[in-house]
């Protein structure tokens, strides 16, 4: 008897492991090491403002706020903050119906305008973790010019890739729904029954749409992880 063979594990952010499962994706092993592609990624410009960024002066960054305890407080609130909202972010979907269908552009929208919200935020506070990380001391101030750089280049890259996502569930939201379709029409239920039975499908469809949120809020949080910990750093050593 033959098998099916084996898919090979999806290596990379959850966000990646997620989207493969859910759409049934195979997603080959990077080509070649990261910083190969990124060389590929970044044109002579952007080069030449990462070298500045390496070795010139860093930018002055006086003014800024210092991090203290509040500023990271805060930092996880706006976190925690993004994490309900993408929980509740389909809860005004609309609800299945014979005489109403669900419509996938509905989700979808809901999901391209929880992703905008996301974005804006953590550019914000990316924004301000770099000016105070700037203030630190110069070896941190060069970290901080190296990560406006880094995101000024990879930023277009990173909207476009995320701007797909939603597209991507669009297989899945019809697959779902001709699951249960099929599986109505072979049952034999009692009139009361099929609503209950047609809401299920649509149940797991917003858990999965949130839990790709939930995601990609991760993946977007990294590089704000990062500055985070550099200024904690800063914090331990205020006269490094």
């Amino acid at each position: 008897m033959l098998q099916a063979p084996l898919r090979a594990p999806v290596r990379g952010p959850a966000l990646i492991r997620l989207l493969a499962r859910l759409t049934h994706a195979d997603v080959p092993p990077p080509s070649a090491p990261l910083p190969d592609r990124l060389s590929q990624w970044l044109d002579w410009t952007q080069a030449i403002a990462l070298s500045t960024a390496l070795d010139g002066r860093p930018a002055d960054a006086s003014g800024a706020p210092a991090f203290d305890t509040a500023e990271e407080e805060e930092c996880a609130r706006l976190r925690a903050s993004l994490a309900e909202s993408a929980l509740t972010a389909f809860a005004a979907a609309p609800e299945h119906g014979d005489r109403n269908p669900v419509d996938f552009a509905v989700f979808r929208q809901h999901y391209l305008t929880h992703q905008r919200r996301m974005q804006a935020a953590t550019g914000r506070l990316r924004g301000r973790l770099r000016d105070m990380l700037a203030q630190c001391s110069p070896a941190m101030a060069r970290l901080a010019d190296v990560d406006a750089v880094m995101e000024q280049a990879l930023s277009p890259r990173e909207h476009a890739l995320l701007a797909a996502v939603p597209a991507l569930f669009g297989e899945h939201f019809e697959r779902l729904r001709q699951s249960q379709d099929n599986a109505s029409a072979d049952a034999s239920v009692d009139t009361g029954t099929p609503g209950a039975a047609h809401e299920a499908w649509l149940d797991t469809f917003r858990k999965d749409l949130q839990g790709v949120l939930l995601a990609e809020l991760e993946l977007r949080f990294q590089p704000i992880e990062g500055l985070l910990a550099a200024l904690r750093t800063c914090q331990r050593e205020p006269h490094a």
